[in-house]
């Protein structure tokens, strides 16, 4: 490294927000950029280690120690050269991933981690404002068809791949923009939509061919797909939520979270609902189920919208702010987790089990509560849940936000006319290379895994994208991860 002991001299620089009084104002993203000599400073601290355990928790492989002596070197193409070959969307897990990497880190053991995501921000975006980002259109194109369906972050690394090893690849996304959950799913103050619109027209300039609006079993038929391509990838996510199936579930005001922010996203870039009516929490009373960084983005939705009260709560109990004894290093541990939304106000309670939902004429009110505890363990170990006697209580809710994850991608349509089969879990089920039980159809990311993070979605599209190219072509020069 260019300075063996840059980790001796120098300390962790935590990520920096805009002020809170401002960003609340907008929608804008609230990370600001470091400079170039906080990134060269701060890459100094990677340690080079003999045996980089970074690599093993990131999904994809980054080349973590070599770029980060790159960028202490001052070397950003090589830099960048590094983290291109392994992640197709830096600029996406630079802003959304909860680094994996960083807690299995040598450093971490008995300091602070190396900032490794910003790191990976620090690089993608110096590349793109110097002009290291250029469209590569392959030199020699093959004869086959590829289809990819879904524009998410699987979707996307799945045909950049793809259209790298020369195949012509079309991208179907039923929704009327591309990028799936990162479209609609994700607030633009965790990311504004101009980044990813960037990378897509990179991608369209690279010769993929886009298809916006264009549900696949409706408006494009399975029979045709099967047809006109020599392979397919199904890459459309995990859309089905979980619900919570109580006394009141009935009553007016009680949302799923994607349903919100799909609405507030589209609102914020001016496009209309279709006519339906939208959630809009001002002066109202919020309460969001779901202690996830879904239930945290409708936290910081909910604040821009001018709530009058906002209120998070988990049936499970608060998380260790230290790493547990049951994940020990280099494990990715189960920690408390405080976003930018939660900095910006609202309460936060654990071990809350919502018991019913209490309406006036036919809306939501109140939330009948009581706490739970954990303790107890069964035959096999595992924690029981126990209702604690006497600790029921109400919180008032003029809006109610279900943030409890997802069970697994639609069937009806699409996957029960492919004839696909499920797993027990009701996901697509795919050999060891994504191929499902239909010749010529491979599966990839959270429609394959289950709902999972942004950058196990780009793994599984990479490595879908190797084994369509080795099954088309014998052998493949893409790699594995």
């Amino acid at each position: 490294m260019g300075d063996v002991r840059g980790f001796l001299k120098v300390k962790r620089e935590y990520a920096q927000y805009r002020p809170v009084c401002e960003r609340l104002n907008d929608f804008s993203e609230v990370a600001a950029l470091r400079t170039t000599a906080q990134s060269q400073s701060q890459a100094s601290r990677c340690m080079d280690c003999g045996t980089p355990f970074c690599h093993w928790g990131c999904p994809i492989g980054n080349y973590i120690p070599e770029w980060n002596d790159a960028v202490f070197g001052g070397y950003w193409e090589k830099a960048f050269r590094l983290l291109d070959a392994t992640n197709n969307l830096p600029e996406i897990t630079g802003r959304l991933c909860p680094a994996l990497c960083e807690y299995a880190c040598v450093l971490g053991i008995n300091d602070e981690p190396v900032t490794v995501r910003e790191d990976e921000l620090a690089i993608i975006e110096f590349a793109f404002e110097h002009g290291l980002i250029k469209p590569r259109t392959p030199k020699k194109r093959t004869k086959n068809k590829i289809a990819v369906v879904g524009s998410g972050p699987a979707g996307l690394a799945c045909a950049d791949q793809l259209n790298r090893a020369g195949h012509h690849v079309v991208v179907f996304e039923k929704d009327d923009k591309l990028g799936g959950i990162l479209r609609y799913g994700i607030p633009d103050f965790k990311l504004e939509k101009r980044i990813l619109d960037r990378r897509l027209q990179l991608l369209e300039k690279e010769g993929i061919v886009f298809q916006v609006s264009t549900e696949v079993g409706k408006v494009f038929s399975v029979s045709k797909l099967k047809k006109d391509f020599d392979a397919v990838c199904l890459c459309g996510g995990s859309r089905v939520p979980r619900d919570l199936s109580i006394e009141g579930r009935h009553l007016k005001g009680i949302h799923f979270a994607m349903d919100y922010l799909v609405q507030s996203n589209k609102k914020a870039a001016g496009i209309p609902c279709g006519g339906v009516q939208g959630i809009d929490t001002k002066e109202l009373n919020v309460v969001v189920i779901g202690g996830g960084d879904t239930g945290a983005d409708c936290v910081g939705t909910a604040h821009r919208q001018g709530a009058k009260c906002v209120v998070q709560i988990e049936l499970l109990p608060k998380p260790s702010e230290q790493r547990p004894e049951e994940d020990p290093w280099p494990k990715y541990p189960r920690l408390l987790k405080t976003s930018s939304s939660h900095e910006e106000g609202g309460e936060r309670h654990w071990s809350i089990l919502t018991k019913k939902f209490i309406g006036q004429n036919g809306h939501v009110k109140k939330l009948s509560c009581v706490k739970v505890d954990f303790s107890g363990k069964d035959e096999h170990g595992w924690p029981v849940m126990k209702e604690v006697s006497r600790s029921a209580f109400d919180i008032d809710a003029d809006c109610v936000i279900l943030a409890l994850g997802f069970l697994h991608p639609e069937h009806h349509g699409l996957l029960e006319d492919m004839g696909v089969t499920f797993d027990a879990k009701g996901n697509v089920d795919a050999d060891g290379k994504f191929k499902t039980n239909i010749k010529g159809i491979f599966t990839a990311g959270d429609m394959h895994r289950g709902q999972s993070l942004v950058v196990w979605a780009i793994a599984e599209g990479r490595r879908a994208a190797h084994a369509i190219d080795e099954y088309l072509m014998g052998k493949s020069a893409l790699p594995k991860m």
